[in-house]
């Protein structure tokens, strides 16, 4: 991913902590020379060396898992907030752009045995149930109901390199106020996402 130096996070602390809370990515390699892109949620995690790791499932019906046996490179997209930015909100005469945030992760992919995609399930479902009024757990689930298992294929991604763009504003410090201003008043989460964001990095 092409990211200019100002517009770079290099903090790994801040980047875990947003891949943790925006978990849904997009999975790219290519299968049978096409690129291929599958949208899933990918949990981060730690290997039993304390490296960082990748964690998701798809179905067995997509051919896409098939290319994971060769333990190839693969490409994890996750996006967050986002928004337009006006240029009649700078003191000066400038194009508009957008703010972003974008995190690209690179690995190399394998399967997982039965055991490993059971537990991959067990705490997939029980970080996201903890919200619900009667939350399920895969405990619980009837011998019929987590036959279903058998029609995904479960995989892990050592991360080999991870590039994150957080475009916040950042060449326009003088700007910050009326952009944050003017994101505010929108009615779009994102934009106000971003404002708080902005606001965070001054």
């Amino acid at each position: 991913m092409y990211t200019p130096s100002h517009y770079k996070n290099e903090n790994l602390d801040e980047v875990r902590e947003f891949l943790k809370q925006n978990s849904f990515g997009i999975l790219i390699n290519q299968t049978d020379g096409r690129p291929w892109a599958t949208h899933i949620p990918m949990e981060l995690d730690v290997d039993d060396e304390g490296k960082d790791i990748l964690v998701g499932h798809i179905s067995k019906a997509n051919p896409q898992w098939k290319s994971f046996e060769g333990n190839e490179e693969v490409l994890a997209i996750f996006n967050g907030p986002h928004s337009y930015i006006s240029s009649s909100w700078y003191k000066e005469e400038e194009v508009p752009t957008w703010n972003y945030i974008a995190v690209h992760v690179y690995g190399k992919i394998h399967i997982l045995n039965d055991e490993a995609v059971l537990d991959s399930l067990h705490k997939l479902v029980d970080k996201y149930e903890k919200a619900s009024t009667n939350p399920v757990s895969i405990h619980n689930l009837s011998h019929k109901t987590m036959r279903q298992i058998k029609g995904i294929v479960g995989f892990q991604i050592g991360i080999t390199d991870i590039h994150a763009t957080y475009k916040l504003s950042q060449t326009r410090p003088e700007d910050h106020p009326k952009i944050i201003e003017e994101l505010q008043k929108t009615n779009n989460p994102g934009s106000h996402e971003i404002a708080n964001m902005i606001k965070q990095k001054k």
